[in-house]
């Protein structure tokens, strides 16, 4: 999910941190999921489920 919002991915331009940066971005996208999954995630499912039981009325 980090990484389909974009997490990761290089920055272009000035600053970027080059293949260093591309290199370990993984890891801290790794990283950031598993603190999202100890904190008990982002309360997504339990928004979706509040919205499709609100659709079913």
């Amino acid at each position: 999910m980090l990484k389909s919002a974009g997490l990761g991915e290089s920055r272009e331009g000035l600053g970027g941190g080059g293949a260093g940066e591309e290199q370990f971005s993984s890891f801290l996208v790794r990283a950031q999921a598993e603190q999202i999954a100890k904190a008990g995630g982002i309360g997504l499912a339990e928004s979706l489920y509040h919205a499709l039981k609100e659709s079913q009325k």
